[in-house]
């Protein structure tokens, strides 16, 4: 109530030096004049009160707002021979105008332009955030990125885009750099969820004691570190889109069992927080593990394959299409090409040959990466053999290896030992390149790292 307001706080909002308040009746008589006005009429402030506002200003519109009751902001107005950017406003009570208010705005019009340039900045940074984050959870990739012909690999498509026309939870396998995430995209991008985001997690890259804050998000304040104002997980920026859960067979089990609950109940639980936030999200996942082995083990939870794999899709390794390495070649070097805005080289049939007959161990990921090297080693207009870095490649193939005669232990023992021998030599024949090493091994080199903390290989 105005009536519990003191008369002095009253007096100083209406008498600041910011606004050069005017305050006219409904028959134009000045009521209030503050002091900030001193200077820019012929009369002094102390003299205008219960004068007519056209005896102090001839040119004042305060006259104009009684008649039409229509508010005038913004407005440019020459004060004491200077631009002043001034509003009028009509004040009502009961449905009539009983007074007009006219007060300043900017004392000049080039403050105006500068809150205009700033906020036409904002908007420009609040577009560029939003291209930027446009790109980064978007689909990137339709059906016709997927370049190839043969039975294996047109049955996986065929499944893929079964699975778009629905919301059903999807589980991609394979081995590592099959495509798996391509196939996500195009997912993705044929359903009815295409215009929304897109968010992609890989599960191994993340460390243990992040990723659950990066998945779910965190309240202010709800660990050292944290943003102060909080941050929303990889499920709430997936709200009404796709979220992306690759390599989900290195999720940690502690992480499983809450993985469950958001999976069944479709909300999730900020850190810090006790609310729980319903998102609808459609969930594609995949991985490179043989997952039912890590259910034997129990390193995965027999309820969450359960959910994550509603509708499979298997992917073929590149040396069970050997038919479509050209095309899936000569697409990649397109796209290259293109890339580097060069002509499209050219691929002999000797080159093709070649390509054909090894054994691709990192798959369509190793291939874009030999048609990488071989854009940028050939000289002529078509790639020949001595472009591909195929030899080098085959020579340092872990070899097959061969188990002692009379070789005695359990099978997972067995097993154990063989995959760290082929961690051992493959570290050995790469000059320690991890990342070349789990090329050799055909898995992700965060999955190197953990085999190499399992096996105590420094």
């Amino acid at each position: 109530m105005l009536s519990d307001i003191p008369h002095d706080l009253l007096e100083a909002l209406l008498d600041n030096p910011y606004e050069m308040l005017i305050l006219i009746d409904k028959d134009g008589i000045i009521r209030f004049m503050s002091s900030a006005n001193e200077g820019y009429y012929s009369i002094p402030v102390k003299d205008v009160i219960g004068k007519h506002i056209r005896e102090v200003s001839p040119k004042s519109r305060l006259t104009r707002v009684l008649k039409t009751g229509k508010a005038e902001i913004g407005r440019s107005m020459i004060l004491n021979r200077k631009n002043r950017v001034i509003s009028r406003l009509p004040i009502i009570k009961d449905g009539k105008v009983i007074g007009v208010a006219g007060k300043l705005m900017f004392r000049s019009p080039e403050v105006l332009k500068k809150l205009y340039d700033r906020i036409e900045s904002l908007e420009t940074k609040i577009d560029y955030y939003k291209d930027a984050l446009k790109n980064v959870c978007s689909g990137r990739y339709s059906f016709d990125s997927i370049v190839g012909i043969t039975e294996p690999l047109q049955k996986a498509k065929d499944a893929a885009r079964q699975a778009a026309k629905s919301d059903a939870t999807v589980l991609i396998t394979g081995e590592s750099g099959t495509g798996k995430e391509l196939f996500a995209h195009a997912i993705h991008q044929s359903s009815r969820r295409s215009r929304q985001n897109f968010v992609r997690v890989n599960c191994a890259s993340i460390p243990a004691e992040l990723i659950e804050s990066e998945l779910f998000g965190y309240e202010p304040g709800s660990f050292t570190g944290a943003r102060k104002q909080g941050k929303a997980g990889k499920f709430e920026l997936a709200h009404n889109g796709t979220i992306f859960l690759d390599e989900i067979g290195d999720m940690p089990l502690t992480l499983q069992v809450k993985m469950m609950r958001v999976l069944q109940e479709r909300e999730v639980e900020r850190l810090g927080s006790d609310t729980p936030k319903p998102i609808n999200f459609r969930v594609i996942s995949a991985t490179n593990r043989n997952l039912k082995k890590m259910l034997e083990n129990k390193d995965f939870r027999l309820d969450l394959y359960y959910r994550l794999n509603v509708f499979h899709i298997h992917l073929p390794a590149l040396r069970e299409i050997r038919e479509d390495i050209p095309a899936i070649f000569s697409h990649v070097i397109g796209e290259l090409s293109i890339g580097k805005s060069q002509v499209v080289p050219g691929v002999s049939d000797a080159a093709i040959e070649t390509l054909m007959n090894y054994g691709w161990p990192g798959n369509v990921r190793e291939l874009r990466n030999v048609a990488e090297r071989a854009l940028i080693v050939c000289k002529g207009d078509r790639i020949e053999v001595k472009d591909l870095p195929i030899e080098k490649a085959t020579s340092i193939r872990p070899p097959q290896l061969q188990l002692p005669i009379g070789a005695v232990g359990s099978l997972k023992r067995l097993m154990e030992d063989t995959e760290k021998q082929a961690i051992l030599q493959s570290l050995q024949q790469t000059d320690n390149n991890r990342a070349e090493a789990a090329k050799l091994l055909g898995i992700h080199r965060t999955g190197l790292y953990q085999k190499m903390k399992k096996y105590r290989i420094s």
